[in-house]
C-alpha cells in the first residue's frame, strides 16, 4: 500500500497565511517563510501554497513569495492561485514550485489542464476542487467559492483526470475550518470515480479526524491548516499516532 501524506497547507492573502470558517472570515495565522520552515523541519510530506484571493483580483500568484518558501524547504511544494495560461504554471515552476494547483481556471478553460501538463507532465498538474453540498448532490464552486457552477463534483474529476491531471485536491466547503472531521462521504464518492490520488482537505480537527479519513476512504493524503497554524496538534505527534494505528506513513 502506497504511503499516506500529510500536507499543511498556507491559504495566502496579501502576503500572509489567513484562515476561516466555510470560506468565510478570515484570519491572520502567521508569515509564510516562517510557517513553511517549520512544516519542512517536522516532518510534512509536501506542502501547498494557495494565492487565494489571486482568482478574485484578477492577478498573478506571489512568484516573489513562492521563491522565498522554496528556498526554505526541501519537500514537494504545490503552488496554486492566478493561473490562467501553461506559461502562468511554467512561471511557478521556475520561481520553485514542484507542482501548480488549478481550480477556477480549470474548469472555465478545462483545455488548460492538458496544455500544463503536455508541458510539465501530468505529475505536475493538481486539480483543486471546491465542493458544495447544494440539493443533496456534491456541486463544483469557483472563484474562492463564490460561483456555482451547477457541475458535479464526480463528473468533474473524472473530466480532469481524462484531460490530464496527476491529482485531485478536493474541499469540501461544508467542512472547511469547521474541525468536524473529512467529508467521508464526498471522498469516497470521488475516489469511486478516478485513479488519481486524491488529497482530503476541510475539517481536519483531531488526530482520529485523520486516521478515519485513511481508514474510511481512499485518498492519498490529508491537508490541514489551521489545526497546524496555530500548534493544535504537531505534524510529528500526528504520524506517530498514525504509524500507532498502523496506517502506512512516510
Amino acid at each position: 500500500m502506497l504511503k499516506k501524506r500529510i500536507i499543511p497547507c498556507l491559504d495566502i492573502k496579501d502576503g500572509r497565511v489567513v484562515k476561516g470558517v466555510n470560506f468565510l472570515g478570515l484570519a491572520d495565522a502567521g508569515d509564510p517563510v516562517a510557517l513553511a520552515a517549520r512544516y519542512a523541519a517536522e516532518g510534512a510530506d509536501e506542502l501547498v501554497f494557495l494565492d487565494i484571493a489571486a482568482t478574485i483580483e484578477k492577478r498573478k500568484t506571489l512568484s516573489a513569495l513562492v521563491t522565498q518558501v522554496a528556498a526554505t524547504i526541501n519537500i514537494p511544494f504545490t503552488v496554486g492561485g492566478g493561473i490562467n495560461t501553461a506559461a502562468d504554471a511554467e512561471y511557478l515552476v521556475r520561481s520553485g514550485a514542484d507542482k501548480v494547483s488549478v481550480n477556477s481556471s480549470a474548469v472555465k478553460n478545462p483545455k488548460l489542464i492538458s496544455e500544463i501538463s503536455n508541458n510539465l507532465g501530468c505529475q505536475a498538474v493538481v486539480v483543486a476542487i471546491d465542493a458544495k453540498k447544494v440539493d443533496n448532490a456534491w456541486e463544483v464552486f469557483i472563484n474562492g467559492g463564490n460561483t456555482a457552477t451547477g457541475v458535479l463534483v464526480t463528473d468533474w474529476a473524472k473530466q480532469a483526470e481524462q484531460l490530464g491531471a496527476g491529482e485531485i485536491l478536493l474541499t469540501s466547503m461544508d467542512k472547511d475550518g469547521t474541525k468536524s472531521g473529512f467529508a467521508v462521504e464526498l471522498l469516497n464518492q470521488v475516489c469511486a470515480v478516478t485513479s488519481l490520488p486524491v488529497i482530503a482537505s476541510g475539517g481536519a480537527g483531531s488526530k482520529e479526524h485523520f486516521r478515519d479519513v485513511f481508514t474510511h476512504t481512499g485518498v492519498g493524503a490529508a491537508l490541514a491548516a489551521s489545526l497546524f497554524h496555530y500548534g493544535e496538534l504537531g505534524i510529528q505527534e500526528l504520524k506517530d499516532y498514525l504509524k500507532q494505528q498502523n496506517i502506512p506513513i512516510r
